[in-house]
């Protein structure tokens, strides 16, 4: 234990032991364990863009065993999947790896009107495979959003006692909200506001952009500083209780090397927790996203 990380937990003072148990079993795991930092692996796309989408571009990643194994090499905090995923390697790494179980997806089959992501798993899936954490998606400004907080809470209410933090991606998508305002800096600083108050112990959103969307809230914005992404980061760290719950950034869409790194030091400056990091390190050969997850890991090292 350090006292970076016991900072964090005191944070969560009236959780139940177990919950920060296992907020401390992640904090304190990989190259970046007692830091109060975290290289989180995703290897949801499977499910949510399809296998060759996902995985041709490195077919390693085919095979569930590669992730976990990815993971390990690098140092990450955890690995977080899909049930069948979780379920293919648990045996193997429950214990060893801090194991996230996303418990709601969504396909690019067909054609909903909103944007809503199916129960995939449970809170008693996460406990068997001995996961450290349940994960889940949902869509502020979507139509059907209020079923999503209403599946949110239920869940988080069910993990809590079963002593288990709950991780929640929160990805502004659909009804009035343009591609462009997804990520504005206020959608996304609203979106970690709105997982807070749902009750995620930690946020997932993604770097936000320079535009502010709602015009209801551009006034607000004029003394906000929000023209470097280091202080856009600073903000929504800021709407996520002042900084009293962990934010994590996506790493979005494979780019290349020096357009993620630079990404990962702005997060880091603007005080943001850490980086979930997917496409970009499993869609590449093996010893170029070791050496990569490696990089991110020792900026925020320092």
């Amino acid at each position: 234990m350090t006292e970076r990380v016991e900072q964090i937990l005191a944070n969560y003072a009236g959780e139940p032991p177990g919950v920060i148990g296992n907020l401390r079993r992640m904090l304190m795991h990989g190259a970046l364990g007692g830091t109060g930092k975290l290289v989180i692996l995703p290897v949801d796309q499977g499910f949510e863009h399809g296998p060759a989408r996902s995985f041709a571009p490195n077919p390693d990643g085919y095979d569930p065993f590669y992730h976990p194994s990815l993971a390990v090499e690098a140092g990450c905090n955890a690995y977080a999947a899909p049930l069948g995923f979780i379920e293919a390697i648990a045996h193997r790494h429950a214990g060893s790896l801090p194991l996230i179980l996303k418990l709601n997806n969504s396909d690019t089959l067909g054609a909903p009107p909103e944007p809503c992501s199916a129960l995939t798993g449970a809170v008693r899936d996460a406990l068997r495979l001995g996961c450290s954490a349940i994960g889940f998606t949902i869509y502020p400004g979507s139509g059907l959003r209020n079923e999503m907080y209403g599946q949110l809470r239920d869940l988080v209410a069910e993990a809590r006692e079963a002593g288990l933090p709950t991780v929640v991606w929160s990805y502004p998508r659909g009804g009035k909200l343009s591609k462009e305002a997804e990520t504005a800096v206020d959608v996304v600083a609203y979106a970690a506001q709105i997982a807070c108050q749902l009750g995620a112990h930690m946020v997932k959103v993604k770097p936000p952009t320079a535009l502010v969307a709602q015009d209801a809230a551009r006034k607000h914005y004029e003394k906000i500083p929000t023209g470097t992404l280091a202080e856009r980061v600073r903000h929504v760290v800021q709407s996520a209780f002042a900084g009293r719950r962990i934010v994590i950034f996506s790493g979005g869409e494979a780019k290349g090397r020096d357009e993620v790194l630079a990404e990962v030091r702005a997060i880091a400056e603007g005080g943001g927790f850490g980086s979930i990091v997917g496409r970009n390190a499993f869609q590449r050969p093996r010893a170029e996203a070791v050496a990569l997850l490696r990089e991110i890991i020792g900026i925020y090292r320092g």
